[in-house]
C-alpha cells in the first residue's frame, strides 16, 4: 500500500490533507509535527510521497528536504506552504522539491499537484 508521508506543524493542515487524499482511497498516512519527526519518519518509514510545510519548528522544511534527498535521492517531495513568494518556490525546487502548492490551496489543486508529482492518484 502507498505512503504518505504529511509533514506541518499544524495540526488541523494535516487532518485536511489526510481528508483530502482519503477521497482518492490514499489513507495509509504518515505524520509528522516538525521537519526532525519528518526525516525520522522518512527513514523508518519510506513513504512513496512526502508533503512538506517549509515553515515548522526544530528543522525547517527546506533542510528537511535537504537530509530527505541525502537518504533518498529519488524521494518524491511536494512543498506545502504559505510562504509562496517566488524566491522560496525556485529554492524549494533547485533543493529537489518535485513540485510546490501554495497554501490556501483547494483540494482539486492538492489533488493535481499530487497526481502530476506521482503514480499515487487515478
Amino acid at each position: 500500500m502507498n505512503k504518505i508521508l504529511i509533514a506541518d506543524d499544524a495540526s488541523f493542515m494535516r487532518l485536511m490533507i489526510s481528508q483530502i487524499l482519503a477521497r482518492k482511497d490514499l489513507k495509509n498516512i504518515i505524520e509528522a509535527e516538525n521537519g526532525r519527526q519528518a526525516v525520522e519518519q522518512f527513514k523508518s518509514q519510506a513513504p512513496d510521497l512526502t508533503l512538506m510545510d517549509i515553515t515548522m519548528p526544530e528543522l525547517n522544511g527546506l533542510d528537511a528536504l535537504d537530509e530527505i534527498l541525502g537518504i533518498n535521492p529519488l524521494a518524491k517531495v511536494i512543498i506545502c506552504s504559505a510562504v509562496a513568494n517566488e524566491s522560496m518556490v525556485l529554492e524549494a525546487l533547485k533543493r529537489g522539491a518535485v513540485d510546490f502548492i501554495a497554501k490556501p490551496f483547494r483540494p482539486e489543486e492538492l489533488l493535481r499537484t499530487v497526481k502530476k508529482s506521482s503514480n499515487l492518484v487515478s
